[in-house]
């Protein structure tokens, strides 16, 4: 379509000169960002492949068949309103896997701009599909921001056609809302992250600490406060650098990543910190890339008249839908991970509004004993990531996403801790099934957990206690080699048998 229009395409291509020099080329930039956004999208259709069926399948925590009987496609937009079974599941699933392979491998942009465009919306309206059934396994910001940074991804075009403004725009646009959205979001909500000492305790309370994470927590305090400062200063000043002339652009660009790749090596967060870096490489111009990588666009196709009146429509619909974004921006009752239309496009963005000062965990213990007695003896279940054992170094898992950990991490905060003990005012339905799976013995679940103390048979009891974690200081670790110290606080759930949850 290209070659129908070359005038005309040439009067797109160059009808915005200033505008050109002010972003700069991207063409590389371009395709940095279409490879490392196509391989977040293969972490998380992996993670769909290993993870969804046991959580959401037709036997899971919480099933999506009962789910769609209350939701309909206007609340919930997915392929699988019309019908859904673990077998299209899988469908779904290796089919996103097998795109995004071949997106992150380039094959999906040496063909037409058909082919490019194409393959971007079928991985949208896979994960859409996906995400939106996904009930609370999926409550996180991150898949929002999956599925609008891949959405207006489609429009970058393949390799071999000349880039447009329009969509790397908006992906700064979507850059700009997710760091101002972080920044003034702990600013306002929480008092210590204005007195610089919340990173005293994120380290330790964070969902899942990784192997630095406790050597980060020992910095001295000094170290703490300045890296807050530094913290704000990328999420709140910095942003409005992206829309600012080149070089100025690309250190802004470059800042954020760097930020980001201090969390990465801090902490597990999934995904979010890995796109926020591809979004980050939207800010860099081809001249200041060459710098580190030392490649040349080659000759480039025009783009179509037709195609780049849909950059522009889509641009001007991006506009309207960034109004409500842009005053909860601007609103002291600023809301944090917020979708505002069913397709997870122009969402707003935060992270960690409010920081815990300790941490709480629940673990989960089973019994082959008969008789529960005070000298029952009690193993614990593992899990992949968050911390149980003491003894464990905490793993690195980040990009992948262990959704049954991050569920688990989130209930000590519906919990009343009291100078006489704990008080549970109830427990999520998909964990009393998680208990029910474990007595008896479901594979599909305890796949999904670490260490297994009852891989010969199921327990005849299950219960859940109810820890404060502290890491150990550096002479107790060196002593002990232990990473936590723990210390009960109470019986989260007491003991239960298969027959006293049958009906759950």
């Amino acid at each position: 379509m290209a070659t129908l229009f070359p005038a005309s395409s040439r009067m797109f291509d160059n009808g915005f000169p200033a505008m050109n020099a002010y972003i700069g080329d991207v063409w590389i930039s371009r395709l940095f960002v279409q490879r490392g956004m196509a391989a977040v999208y293969l972490v998380a259709f992996i993670a769909v492949v290993r993870q969804f069926k046991p959580l959401l399948g037709e036997r899971g925590l919480l099933p999506v068949p009962a789910f769609l009987k209350h939701v309909g496609f206007t609340q919930a937009p997915s392929l699988f309103c019309w019908r859904y079974s673990d077998r299209l599941l899988d469908v779904a699933a290796w089919a996103g896997v097998l795109i995004a392979l071949s997106a992150a491998s380039g094959l999906t942009e040496a063909g037409p701009l058909w082919l490019s465009v194409s393959a971007w919306l079928v991985l949208w309206i896979l994960y859409l599909s996906i995400a939106n059934v996904g009930q609370k396994f999926y409550a996180f910001g991150w898949e929002s921001m999956l599925l609008e940074a891949g959405f207006f991804t489609a429009f970058l075009g393949p390799s071999r056609v000349r880039p447009s403004i329009v969509p790397i725009l908006i992906l700064r646009w979507m850059l700009f809302r997710t760091e101002i959205g972080a920044g003034l979001i702990k600013l306002r909500h929480d008092p210590c992250w204005r007195r610089l000492t919340c990173l005293f305790y994120h380290y330790e309370t964070q969902p899942l600490p990784n192997p630095l994470s406790w050597y980060f927590h020992r910095l001295p305090a000094w170290m703490h406060r300045a890296s807050a400062l530094v913290s704000h200063f990328v999420q709140i000043v910095v942003p409005f650098g992206l829309f600012a002339p080149q070089p100025v652009a690309s250190i802004a660009g470059g800042l954020i990543i760097f930020h980001q790749l201090w969390l990465i090596i801090s902490g597990n967060y999934a995904w979010l910190n890995w796109l926020t870096v591809v979004l980050g490489l939207t800010a860099f111009s081809d001249p200041i890339l060459k710098f580190a990588i030392p490649i040349s666009a080659p000759a480039l196709a025009p783009r179509s008249p037709a195609f780049d009146i849909l950059l522009y429509v889509i641009g001007a619909g991006t506009a309207a839908l960034s109004i409500q974004p842009a005053r909860n921006l601007l609103s002291r009752h600023q809301a944090m991970n917020l979708n505002y239309n069913p397709f997870h496009l122009v969402n707003t963005y935060g992270a960690f509004g409010n920081v815990g000062r300790k941490r709480y965990e629940i673990v989960i213990e089973g019994t082959s004993e008969r008789v529960i007695t005070p000298y029952t003896q009690w193993l614990e279940y593992g899990f992949k990531g968050k911390p149980g054992d003491p003894a464990r170094m905490p793993p690195q898992v980040a990009p992948y996403h262990l959704r049954l950990d991050w569920l688990i991490w989130f209930l000590p905060f519906s919990v009343a801790i009291t100078g006489e003990g704990i008080h549970v005012w109830g427990y999520q339905v998909w964990f009393v099934r998680l208990i029910r799976k474990l007595l008896a013995g479901d594979r599909a679940i305890l796949r999904l957990m670490g260490s297994n103390p009852f891989s010969a048979q199921p327990p005849a009891f299950v219960r859940a206690v109810f820890y404060e974690h502290r890491y150990t200081d550096p002479q107790q670790k060196r002593q002990t080699g232990a990473w936590w110290n723990r210390r009960l606080l109470g019986v989260y759930l007491p003991p239960v048998s298969l027959d006293s949850l049958e009906d759950a």
